[in-house]
């Protein structure tokens, strides 16, 4: 499985995915589920991934191959004149692959199901952040759905509508997201570290920070331990419910 969240702040977006694929008793491995397509100045686009594995890295496969041949398919990704452009390239091309990977011709068969975020900035438009549907079609992030999830959604969830803020500093929004993804680590066995972090700053129209949180990462212990200790601490403070 997979946990993924894009998450809008007034001063960018925030992407955090898990690497954890084919998780079991005994086999656990690694893979990234962020890519990023950048010109300098120009644009920053970053897709994260989940569902069938063999899908999402034919459809990033394609999106790259066709961004250096530009000539036999226009617009490619870095190209592509707005993100609401960029959302439906991605999103056909999701579409397409899972097309052409059904036995059957179908455009939406289980097992090759997948869906994708897409967010950044293309020069002459705002950030946007966007969730594409293995049909194709695609939602926008706006004030009132400021983050999407994709994957094992539910338990991280909680904590981002409750606590979520779009004047927090990047700081703040990491701290946020680390203590959705430990909640969900915590509860379901197909969600692990490490996580895969990468911050956009608006109007950059370039790679913000990006990093790699192992487990033995001492600020992500640091809030795992800390979140516990605050549940239990906000626990006990609760009034018995006397029976």
């Amino acid at each position: 499985m997979t946990y993924c969240v894009g998450l809008t702040l007034n001063r960018g977006i925030v992407f955090m995915s898990d690497t954890r694929t084919n998780a079991g008793v005994d086999n656990f491995s690694t893979t990234r589920k962020m890519f990023t397509f950048c010109e300098p100045g120009e644009r920053l686009i970053t897709i994260m991934t989940a569902g069938n594995l063999a899908t999402t890295q034919t459809v990033i496969s394609l999106l790259e191959e066709r961004s250096k041949a530009s000539d036999e398919r226009d617009p490619t990704i870095l190209q592509a004149p707005s993100m609401f452009q960029v959302a439906r390239l991605v999103g056909s091309t999701l579409k397409e692959v899972i097309k052409d990977s059904s036995a059957s011709g179908q455009t939406m068969d289980a097992s090759f199901q997948a869906t994708l975020i897409v967010g950044g900035q293309v020069k002459g438009g705002p950030p946007r952040l966007f969730l594409i549907y293995p049909e194709g079609n695609f939602i926008e992030a706006t004030a009132d759905t400021p983050f999407f999830q994709i994957g094992e959604t539910k338990y991280g969830k909680p904590i981002l509508v409750r606590t979520y803020d779009p004047e927090m500093e990047f700081s703040e929004a990491v701290k946020l997201l680390l203590v959705s993804f430990d909640s969900t680590v915590k509860a379901n066995l197909s969600v692990g570290l490490p996580f895969d972090l990468q911050l956009y700053e608006a109007d950059s129209f370039a790679k913000g920070r990006e990093l790699r949180i192992e487990m033995d990462d001492p600020r992500y212990q640091a809030i795992s331990n800390g979140w516990g200790d605050a549940l239990r601490g906000a626990f006990d403070m609760l009034p018995s419910y006397d029976v």
